[in-house]
Parts: C-alpha cells; sequence; structure tokens
C-alpha cells in the first residue's frame, strides 16, 4: 500500500461496458518506505495529522475538503470584490513600523541595511495610503503574524482580508459584510446555513447590537445589573462590578474563570491611569462574546481600544467600529477611517504612552502615515476579515489548525519519529 506505479497496455470495454487499461507491463515508480495509516480509520492522532499533513491528506478525504473549500471560499472572495470594482494589491511583509493593529510582532534584522525590521501585523496603514493615493476601492487577502499564544482560534500566522472603500462607513461596511459572508457561504456549501459545534447558524441572518448593549444583555442574572446610563459614569459601572465580583453565589451563570476577570476589571477601573474604554471593552470580552453564536455585529467601540478609527460626531467617547462574530469568535473588525492628522498623531502619542508604561501591544508612531493623512484620506470604510476563522465556520471545523495546512508546531525530534515509524514500514 501505499507505492506508486505506472502500467501500459491497450484500452478495451469489460463486460459492464467500462473503458480499462488491459496491462502489460508494470513499473514501480515510487516505493513506499513507511507504512500507510490503517485504512478504515485513517490517521486518526489529531497531532500526527497536523505534523504530517501529507498523510493526513491521503488518508483522511475529509481533511482533503476542508482544503478544496479553502479554495472555493477564497476564489468566492475575490469575485465578490473583482465585481464591485475593487482593486487586488499586495503590500508589504517586512515593515520597519509594526503597525495597524494593537499586537506583539515578530522581529527580524536585515544584514544589508543594517536595520531591524518587523513582520507586519496588518497591511491597514499601507493600503490606506493607497486610498490616499487615488485607489478609492482596494483589498489584499495575504498573511499577518502576531507574536502571541496559540490556541483553537490562533496561530502567530494567519491569513487575512482587509478591504477599503473611499466615501463609504461602518454602516456601509454592515451592509457589505452582510452581503459578502452569505455571498462566499452560497458558494462553498451552496447555502447559508452552516454547522459548527452541533449549533445550526444561518449565514444569512444578522443581529446588530452596541457594545453596551451586549454587555447589558449577557450580564449574568442577579440583583445589581448595570444600564446604558451606567456607563456615562466610571464609578457607577465600577461599583456594580464590584458587587458581582464580591458575591458571586448571588449571580447565576458566573463561571471561576469570568469571576476572576471581573476581578481584574475591578481592580483597573478603580485605576485612574487605565482608560475607562479598555475596562468597557474588557467587560464585553467577558460576559457577552461566548454567547454571539449567530452571526452578530457589535458596533460602537470605545475610542481608548480603537485608535485608528473615526469618533461618533456626538460621543467623543466612542468610534464609527464595529466586529462580527460568529460560533462564539470574532471573525472581523471595521470601522470609519479617522482621516485627520492632528487626531491621529494625538492618538499615537496616547498609545506611545502606553507603550512606556509597559503595554508591548500598544500601537507604535508611524509620521509617515500622519504625513499620508495630511495629504487627504478621504472619508472611507476599512475591514479585516480572518480567513482561517471564516473557513473554521464554514466546515464546520473546531480548530484553526484543522484549516491551515501547515500550522506551526512546537518542535519535536524528526529523526527518531522517522525511526520509530521506520519500524513498522514494510521490507
Amino acid at each position: 500500500m501505499g507505492d506508486h506505479i505506472g502500467v501500459a497496455g491497450y484500452l478495451f470495454r469489460t463486460r459492464t461496458g467500462e473503458l480499462t487499461i488491459h496491462v502489460e507491463t508494470l513499473t514501480f515508480l515510487t516505493k513506499a518506505m513507511l507504512a500507510l495509516p490503517e485504512k478504515f480509520h485513517g490517521l486518526a492522532d489529531v497531532e500526527l495529522r497536523y505534523r504530517q499533513r501529507y498523510v493526513d491528506l491521503f488518508a483522511n478525504l475529509e481533511a482533503r475538503e476542508v482544503f478544496v473549500k479553502r479554495a472555493k471560499a477564497l476564489k468566492a472572495l475575490r469575485q465578490f470584490f473583482d465585481e464591485r470594482g475593487y482593486l487586488e494589491v499586495e503590500t508589504p511583509m517586512l515593515q520597519q513600523i509594526a503597525g495597524g493593529a494593537a499586537a506583539r510582532p515578530f522581529s527580524t534584522h536585515h544584514n544589508a541595511l543594517d536595520q531591524d525590521l518587523f513582520l507586519r501585523i496588518a497591511p491597514e496603514l499601507n493600503l490606506k495610503r493607497l486610498v490616499v493615493g487615488g485607489f478609492d476601492r482596494v483589498y489584499e487577502i495575504n498573511r499577518n503574524f502576531r507574536n502571541e499564544g496559540v490556541s483553537t482560534h490562533h496561530n502567530p500566522e494567519f491569513t487575512m482580508l482587509e478591504f477599503y472603500q473611499a466615501y463609504a462607513n461602518y454602516h456601509d461596511l454592515m451592509q457589505i459584510t452582510e452581503e459578502l459572508i452569505a455571498f462566499v457561504a452560497k458558494e462553498v456549501n451552496g447555502t447559508t446555513i452552516t454547522n459548527f459545534e452541533g449549533v445550526e447558524i444561518d449565514l444569512g441572518k444578522w443581529t446588530r447590537l452596541t457594545m453596551r448593549e451586549a454587555i447589558i444583555k449577557w450580564w449574568p442574572e442577579g440583583p445589581m445589573r448595570l444600564s446604558l446610563q451606567d456607563f456615562s459614569d466610571r464609578n457607577l459601572v465600577a461599583d456594580v462590578v464590584r458587587h458581582l465580583h464580591d458575591n458571586p453565589n448571588d449571580y447565576r451563570g458566573l463561571t471561576p474563570q469570568t469571576w476572576t476577570t471581573f476581578g481584574q476589571i475591578e481592580a483597573d477601573l478603580y485605576t485612574p491611569s487605565v482608560p475607562f474604554g479598555k475596562c468597557i471593552a474588557a467587560l464585553f470580552e467577558a460576559v457577552a462574546e461566548e454567547h454571539l453564536i449567530q452571526p452578530t455585529i457589535i458596533y460602537e467601540f470605545p475610542t481608548a481600544v480603537s485608535p485608528l478609527s473615526k469618533q461618533n460626531p456626538d460621543n467623543p467617547d466612542w468610534v464609527e467600529r464595529f466586529e462580527f462574530f460568529c460560533g462564539g469568535f470574532e471573525l472581523g473588525n471595521a470601522f470609519s477611517e479617522l482621516n485627520d492628522p492632528v487626531e491621529q498623531h494625538k492618538r499615537f502619542a496616547q498609545q506611545l504612552a502606553e507603550r512606556e508604561g509597559g503595554d508591548d501591544e500598544a500601537h507604535q508612531m508611524d509620521e509617515d502615515y500622519v504625513r499620508a493623512l495630511a495629504y487627504g484620506l478621504p472619508p472611507t470604510g476599512g475591514e479585516g476579515i480572518g480567513i482561517d476563522r471564516l473557513v473554521m465556520l464554514l466546515t464546520g471545523s473546531k480548530s484553526i489548525r484543522d484549516v491551515i495546512l501547515f500550522p506551526l508546531m512546537r518542535n519535536r525530534d524528526q529523526k527518531s519519529e522517522i525511526r520509530d515509524q521506520g519500524s513498522e514500514a514494510p521490507e
């Protein structure tokens, strides 16, 4: 089993009419030196499937189907944007400043220039430079790199779609997002219905909530609850969080992990140097995110966690930003782009202060990007979507490693692994 052979002969039809070859000569093309997995069960060891994807692909038909669907999803994404007049572009992976997101970058060094560089964490700032230059609709599908943990939803190297449209805002992008995800689902699966973690999800039906509304909706049942008015006063929110943390038995559905998280948020709320907006975002992640199983758009984010977003003209504490969720995790992030160079420089400076205070994910200063804004960025909406997570959703895959051909794995002794398997190989 596993040998590659070549046959030569003449064509004929069998008694049942099947066209086949009458073999006259047979040649061994490649000898399989290692035994294939047992045919009925396939390659069952999950870790081995990731480490030896080549075995996984020829042993498990389901694995091949996942990556066929991934290719269909990428084709559908390009079709969607190409038909709407977007230009596909490529921007650098190596950058002098790691910008466009709040994340820890991978660093490297260019010997000829004697210059430290970063693998990009996002293509955002370069794509918006292109909008400044006159490309009103651009998109890119390519890799991002973030020096962070590995989990079922995170891989240090991942594929991202980012697109930008001049003379659009975050409301326009909400509509585009709903149409895009439904279109891709139909192209890949023939329907907007998908099954993920045992739950039927309709990617054609969407709910929209503000971040504050989502926190209120999924706040643990108990004697004290938050209201929309409470979010106007940091102390009111702090008092409610403190009561919950001090009286966990009075609240239903409060897990030990969430209770611990509330303790940290409580401490931050009583620390004036920690922005109030960061505390609100942390509350959302703690109480609401896991409940967002059906397609949901969460909009109106705090300014403190959105350094590149345009502020709400009626309330500067909030920005015109949304993220969309499905299956209990985030798939995309979008906003009306901040195009005021003075305000952008101010926010970069605030991020630098946080960086100097120990936040190594805070955005770095990018003077050239501020200069680009000074030449004039038209009103623009921009969005990033995680392709790997989208494919997880479309294929019902439980881990991001199931949809990445060669996910990053911890090192193992490859030589001993070959020797161990070789003992099972046929003579």
